[in-house]
């Protein structure tokens, strides 16, 4: 279809590069399959003779063109060497087109669900402990399946299983943290479980002969399986319906809007939803919800919001650690200003779903139930049973999923305690907590010392720990006298920032991390007591020697692990040979640098500079990563530091008084 484009860009003489996608799908219109379409071989032919100077595919399986044929200006490159491929082309004079050989993942994904497409056999996890949260994998497979997640020890990344779709790109980051599971499927959770609540019918809010929904959601997770299922439902219950699909490219994670207007009257044309018409805001995606072209449809005193409050990642946020997700409570607030915010109900709807079924793809069913419950839906809940099952597709986990939606508005706090997992039996220090018993740390500093303090004692040494502590509390001595606080945001935001650069990922730790109890409960809770890891590794040794890729290490990992975490008393002594590398020596360093910093900041804290001598103590979580990516953003954190300190200048300085700084460096000695 493009073809015209082409050949009106050679026929001008222009230098450009066109980029083809060969994906076996028309992405356009829904996935379809391409009719009459060439093949790459004869595709290349066809370029050459139109006049291209030069043609290039990039494929992930480059032994399939060994024995293919194509035209003297094309030749085959793996697709990692996209890019390269890419500035390449664009040196070349005239038009030149890069050919990409790949099927389309998404459809990949909707073929494996419906066993048209063998299902890989391995699943990839990663290790929340190990995980810097940099970016780097999302980066280097620009999929939207591996998410940022909030943790206790700062922002991390995680797969999310669901959505995956197992071409493995995101392996390729530069980072220990990633498993391969064997037996390499997610194990399934059979709804097995019994609703905790009778259902009851609804009363239907508005009685009005017609009413309209605006559904926003994201692409790839059924928006339009919903439409069409209340659309079909509308007919089973004896009423008309429509609707308006606004799929855009069908990208996986790209916003997807549907309009559903259902009438006891013919309805005369489709009838998008215009300016405070909708009477239900049915959010499958919380950011979709709030976006200001969907809530200009909502009408304070008419539109009854429901939304599902799961926290869907963009792409900036996979591909940039700096962004993150808006606090919940201001996106609610701009929903509920827009509509009737009284009336509006909020449920993690993928929560119930991927506890029920191990699958967040019965999300909008989950959330379908709850807008019915609460009556803002004019149809009998037997005729959306009945569509469901219709439409053919998985249809006993989606009534299910609907009952479920159903029962979360009539008992919430039920819902929840039926489906919340077993609390993960935490390990427990005791020479922490007697540690954090001496301090008589106020609460909201000793929340953030408990685990961190527990942590170091685990990572080298009860001294370790100790000097951690007296380090935190100094600052926290300071803070309290020159601003007279109680939640002392300085010191805790130092407890992160020094603990984080402690506890940095050397051989050692990154061995004891993937021993971690915790993390392994996670594991088999997602995958089933059976599951086999193999820990993708890049060893510094080998790496220095020339290896380029990651290797996986088996059941041999374990004793491996167990010998390396109990050398970790060797960390910071001349026997500790990992601690010769340029890269430990650097991370050495940075606990001084950062103690030093902070000393610095300190001697400018007054009631009026709280905030920046806090950016400062964040800064240490800048430092994410391993390797290049780590030596990058240390750089970033000092130009940070320098850019802070200048505007701390100009403050008024604070009383003297003791920091960090006056214990001297961490050396070699404090480490051991």
């Amino acid at each position: 279809s493009g073809s015209l484009a082409v050949r009106a860009a050679i026929a001008a003489g222009v230098n450009i590069t066109y980029k083809l996608l060969f994906n076996d799908a028309v992405a356009m219109t829904g996935g379809q399959s391409p009719h009459g379409r060439l093949d790459v071989p004869t595709l290349t032919r066809w370029l050459a003779v139109e006049g291209v100077r030069k043609v290039v595919v990039t494929t992930p399986k480059p032994a399939t063109y060994r024995r293919t044929r194509l035209d003297p200006v094309a030749e085959v490159r793996h697709r990692d060497d996209l890019q390269d491929a890419m500035r390449e082309l664009c040196q070349v004079p005239g038009v030149t087109v890069l050919i990409h050989d790949d099927r389309c993942a998404a459809e990949e994904r909707r073929l494996r669900k419906r066993g048209s497409l063998p299902t890989p056999l391995e699943r990839v996890w990663i290790n929340s402990r190990v995980c810097e949260g940099c970016g780097d994998c999302g980066e280097k497979s620009s999929c939207l399946s591996v998410v940022p997640v909030e943790t206790e020890f700062g922002r991390k990344t995680m797969i999310h299983q669901g959505s995956c779709n197992q071409d493995y790109s995101c392996l390729k980051g530069n980072c220990p943290s990633f498993l391969v599971l064997s037996p390499k499927k997610a194990r399934h959770r059979a709804p097995s479980r019994s609703l905790p609540v009778e259902l009851t019918e609804p009363t239907f809010r508005r009685p009005e002969d017609e009413v309209l929904i605006r559904i926003p959601g994201v692409g790839g997770t059924g928006v339009v399986t919903v439409s069409r299922v209340l659309q079909m439902a509308a007919l089973l219950d004896g009423r008309h319906a429509a609707g308006v699909e606004q799929t855009g490219l069908s990208q996986k994670g790209g916003p997807v809007v549907s309009d559903v207007r259902i009438s006891a009257h013919p309805i005369e044309g489709a009838g998008a939803a215009t300016e405070h018409t909708a009477d239900l805001l049915l959010g499958f995606d919380l950011l979709g919800a709030a976006n200001p072209r969907n809530l200009a449809v909502a009408d304070p005193e008419r539109t009854i919001a429901v939304v599902n409050t799961a926290r869907v990642a963009t792409a900036a946020m996979v591909r940039d650690t700096g962004v993150g997700f808006p606090a919940l409570g201001s996106v609610e607030a701009r929903i509920d200003h827009a509509t009737c915010g009284r009336f509006n109900a909020y449920v993690n709807a993928e929560w119930i779903a991927e506890r029920l079924f191990g699958d967040h793809l019965a999300t909008n069913m989950v959330l379908l139930g709850s807008a019915y419950q609460l009556g803002c839906i004019p149809i009998a809940g037997n005729s959306i049973e009945q569509a469901i099952q219709l439409n053919g597709t998985a249809a006993e986990t989606n009534v299910t999923a609907f009952r479920w939606g159903r029962g979360a508005v009539i008992d919430a706090e039920a819902v929840r305690r039926t489906l919340s997992p077993s609390p993960l039996a935490l390990p427990v220090s005791s020479k922490a907590d007697a540690m954090l018993a001496d301090t008589m740390a106020p609460d909201p500093l000793s929340l953030v010392l408990r685990p961190r303090v527990a942590d170091l004692v685990g990572y080298q040494s009860t001294a370790y720990a100790r000097r951690y502590l007296d380090d935190v509390l100094s600052v926290a001595n300071v803070e309290r006298e020159r601003t007279g606080s109680t939640d002392l945001p300085v010191a805790q935001s130092y407890a992160r920032g020094l603990h984080k650069l402690m506890a940095y990922k050397d051989e050692y730790e990154v061995a004891r991390l993937h021993l971690d109890p915790v993390e392994r409960a996670k594991l088999v809770d997602e995958f089933g007591p059976k599951a086999r890891p193999r820990v993708m590794l890049q060893p510094p040794v080998l790496k220095a020697l020339g290896l380029r890729r990651k290797i996986h290490l088996g059941p041999v990992s374990t004793p491996a692990f167990h010998i390396l975490r109990t050398m970790r008393h060797l960390r910071g002594t001349p026997f500790d040979l990992f601690g010769y590398a340029r890269m430990r020596r650097a991370e050495r360093g940075l606990v001084v640098e950062y103690r030093s910093l902070m000393g610095a900041a300190l001697d400018r804290l007054g009631s009026e500079t709280v905030e920046q001598v806090r950016q400062v103590a964040e800064l240490p979580d800048l430092i994410r990563g391993f390797d290049k990516v780590k030596q990058a953003n240390i750089e970033t954190f000092r130009l940070k530091a320098r850019a802070l300190l200048d505007l701390l200048e100009d403050a008024p300085s604070g009383r003297p008084g003791p920091h960090p700084a006056d214990a001297g460096p961490i050396g070699q000695s404090d480490v051991a």
